[in-house]
């Protein structure tokens, strides 16, 4: 029999090449960062290669990683998927929402004590499939989009809020200079880019709206998912232009601050979908309403 590599080897691989961070990802495995740590160190040990480049406290994922990356996430994806359908059917309760990571990150995971206080018999368990897709196909009951109306025709689909851009820094960066206008900050500091091709014209849009130019990029400060991109500004890496909504906990609790004036994407917002027979569900009602109080409230 072909030896098999520890699935917590794998989980722990994952969240630190999705988060850029072992502290964040034994956040989100709701372990120690030395198990993280450990475990990483595991996987290389086994594989005879390293997987991720370290740079102080972060962890970017080097060429191999990048490559190991594509190939395991989606055969891990269906491993969750497929043992949370099995218990559907003896959780009534239990939905699958989907969101894109960074919201899971930044926007859910925070607001999981707000819900629970809400819908204490409800049990969420979150999906983060990319793009559209069929609903049916993937069991998932509810989507939180971050996207285009037009691509979920088939369900209903109500918008949450418009999708604000923002351009932020750490607080210290801001009060070390002079001169705190738009401009200056931009061209005092480096830009922090997100390679994702949703993000691609970010910074376009926000630079458009506020009268300056677009900035150009630097030399390992472009990353591939917008978590990353927000811990590395987190750092005192540079500046970064993202969405509202991704960074509030952040601004609330002081370690952003937001420059300039806020923009709204002119092709995308936040959208809540599901199948309509869903919607006599009271569990999917409770989900609802509670996500729309939660987006009008920002």
């Amino acid at each position: 029999m072909r030896k098999l590599l520890p699935l917590k080897s794998l989980y722990s691989f994952i969240a630190v090449a999705e988060t850029g961070s072992m502290t964040e990802a034994a956040q989100v495995l709701n372990v120690s960062h030395s198990a993280v740590s450990q475990a990483i160190k595991s996987l290389e040990s086994q594989l005879n290669q390293p997987l991720f480049n370290r740079v102080g406290r972060s962890v970017i994922l080097n060429s191999a990683g990048k490559k190991y990356y594509r190939q395991i996430a989606p055969a891990l994806e269906q491993i969750v998927d497929a043992t949370e359908s099995m218990l559907v059917s003896n959780t009534p309760n239990r939905l699958t929402l989907n969101m894109i990571n960074s919201l899971a990150l930044h926007w859910w995971i925070p607001r999981v004590p707000k819900f629970q206080q809400f819908a204490p018999e409800i049990d969420i368990r979150i999906s983060t499939l990319t793009g559209a897709f069929s609903l049916e196909a993937e069991g998932v009951d509810v989507a939180l989009i971050h996207g285009i109306k037009e691509e979920w025709q088939d369900y209903y689909c109500e918008k949450l809020a418009d999708d604000e851009l923002s351009l932020v820094a750490h607080p210290e960066l801001i009060q070390a200079l002079t001169d705190t206008c738009t401009e200056s900050v931009i061209q005092h500091y480096p830009a922090i880019f997100a390679a994702n091709t949703r993000r691609q014209d970010d910074w376009k849009i926000w630079c458009n709206a506020n009268q300056v130019c677009l900035p150009k990029q630097h030399k390992n400060l472009t990353f591939t998912t917008s978590a990353q991109a927000v811990q590395a500004t987190i750092r005192k890496l540079g500046v970064f232009v993202t969405h509202r909504q991704f960074v509030r906990e952040e601004i609330d609790h002081g370690l952003l601050t937001e420059i300039g004036q806020v923009t709204v994407h002119p092709k995308q917002g936040f959208y809540f979908a599901c199948q309509k027979d869903k919607l006599t569900l009271e569990s999917v009602m409770l989900l609802r309403t509670w996500l729309t109080q939660e987006f009008s409230s920002a």
